[in-house]
């Protein structure tokens, strides 16, 4: 666990930059590692010149084969930065240092946006790399929108469902802005009667949550129908971005789009209230995620071989072949 100072400053090097996220704290990456993402070990891989410090949480996946400290939560995994302005020269300073340490490197998820400064500086750093697209991201791009002008853009279907829906007066809509155990265990209810498949740690989400709320960057919202919770959602926000975290509803009650309704409230919530310019849906294609947002992005998987470790070559050959492969195809 890293020093309050230091994680200060990556913090204020991300706002800086104008993207900071929770999976960028050294606090994720402490309740990544207390709930056992860490595989056999955790390593913060650390590089610095010229005044810049790089940092990038790792876990142990096996002896030699390193992967970003992260699990189905998470929406990235990409280096961290404090000090300077020579990110590059500090990320190369790490990845040279990773060398002595490791054979395999793998990250993902990672953004088209830092996809090519982080394979350029493996490369650069005498490693071996492919970089593939695995996966896909859902964003919102308000720019000057503001809500009403956004609300617009959206497919007609969807306001008429909102419009429908809310008029029948079906639906009660809850929005909070602090942790509360009552409306977290109705989430939980609606979770375990939900279409989805178990929840993979929920008391690690849980304790997410929790620390969002002392942060005062938690947001939540819970429909019921009758008193009885049908649909319930997860956000956080900071830095000017609303981030989308669980959504779960009863199927019983779709008719009543107790779901769509409530989304609608938080958004609108985020944009008036929280005065958000981007709103990220994290990770995955569902093709309801294109109705609320305008932006699509592919995700990537960078796998790095380092040369100067036999136990490279094997895993590197059979990367580099299936690429081959599909290009044929």
């Amino acid at each position: 666990m890293q020093g309050n100072g230091e994680d200060q400053a990556n913090d204020d090097a991300a706002r800086a930059a104008g993207f900071a996220a929770p999976f960028d704290r050294a606090e994720w990456f402490d309740l990544l590692a207390a709930h056992g993402f860490a595989g056999q070990g955790r390593l913060d891989a650390r590089g610095s010149a010229n005044g810049t410090a790089a940092r990038l949480p790792l876990r142990i996946e096996r002896p030699g084969h390193l992967a970003g400290l992260t699990n189905w939560y998470s929406f990235a995994i990409r280096p961290l930065f404090s000090g300077g302005s020579d990110h590059r020269a500090a990320l190369l300073a790490l990845f040279r240092d990773l060398r002595s340490q490791a054979a395999r490197l793998t990250l993902y998820p990672v953004r088209d946006e830092d996809r090519a400064g982080i394979a350029s500086a493996l490369r650069d750093a005498g490693w071996w790399v492919k970089a593939n697209p695995f996966g896909d991201r859902h964003w919102l791009d308000l720019s000057d929108l503001d809500h009403d002008r956004w609300w617009a853009s959206r497919p007609g279907a969807l306001r008429s469902t909102v419009q429908r829906k809310a008029k029948k007066g079906i639906v009660a809509v809850e929005l909070l802005t602090t942790f509360d155990p009552g409306s977290w265990a109705a989430y939980e209810q609606i979770y375990a009667a939900s279409w989805k498949p178990e929840e993979g740690d929920p008391a690690l989400l849980r304790a997410f949550a929790e620390m969002e709320s002392a942060r005062g960057t938690f947001r939540m919202g819970i429909a019921r129908i009758e008193g009885a919770p049908v649909a319930a959602q997860f956000w956080t926000v900071e830095d000017g971005t609303a981030f989308i975290h669980k959504l779960a509803h009863v199927e019983d009650s779709l008719k009543a789009s107790p779901g769509t309704l409530l989304s609608a409230a938080l958004f609108r919530y985020v944009i008036e209230v929280d005065g958000v310019k981007r709103v990220d849906f994290g990770t995955g294609n569902d093709a309801y995620k294109r109705d609320w947002m305008n932006r699509h992005e592919r995700l990537w998987r960078i796998e790095a071989f380092n040369p100067s470790r036999v136990a490279a070559w094997g895993p590197a050959l059979k990367a580099f072949a299936r690429s081959l492969l599909r290009k044929e195809k």
